[in-house]
C-alpha cells in the first residue's frame, strides 16, 4: 500500500508546535483595515491555535 501523502494545502497554512499543538494564522488582515482598531490589527497579525472542535479535522489533513 503507498504512503499517504499530505495535504499540501493544510501544511502551507498550519504549523506543529513541539507540545503537539496546531499553529494557525488569523483572518481578516487583507484589506478594509481603516475602520479596525490598531488592537485589533495588532492581534489580527498574531497566530493563534486551532480550536480543539477543529484539531482532529486539521490533524488529519496534516498528517503523512
Amino acid at each position: 500500500m503507498p504512503k499517504m501523502k499530505t495535504k499540501r494545502a493544510a501544511m502551507k497554512r498550519f504549523t506543529l508546535t513541539g507540545s503537539g499543538k496546531i499553529k494557525r494564522h488569523r483572518a481578516n488582515k487583507r484589506h478594509i483595515l481603516t475602520k479596525k482598531t490598531r488592537k485589533r490589527k495588532n492581534r489580527l497579525g498574531k497566530p493563534a491555535l486551532v480550536s480543539s472542535a477543529d484539531f482532529p479535522r486539521v490533524r488529519r489533513l496534516l498528517q503523512a
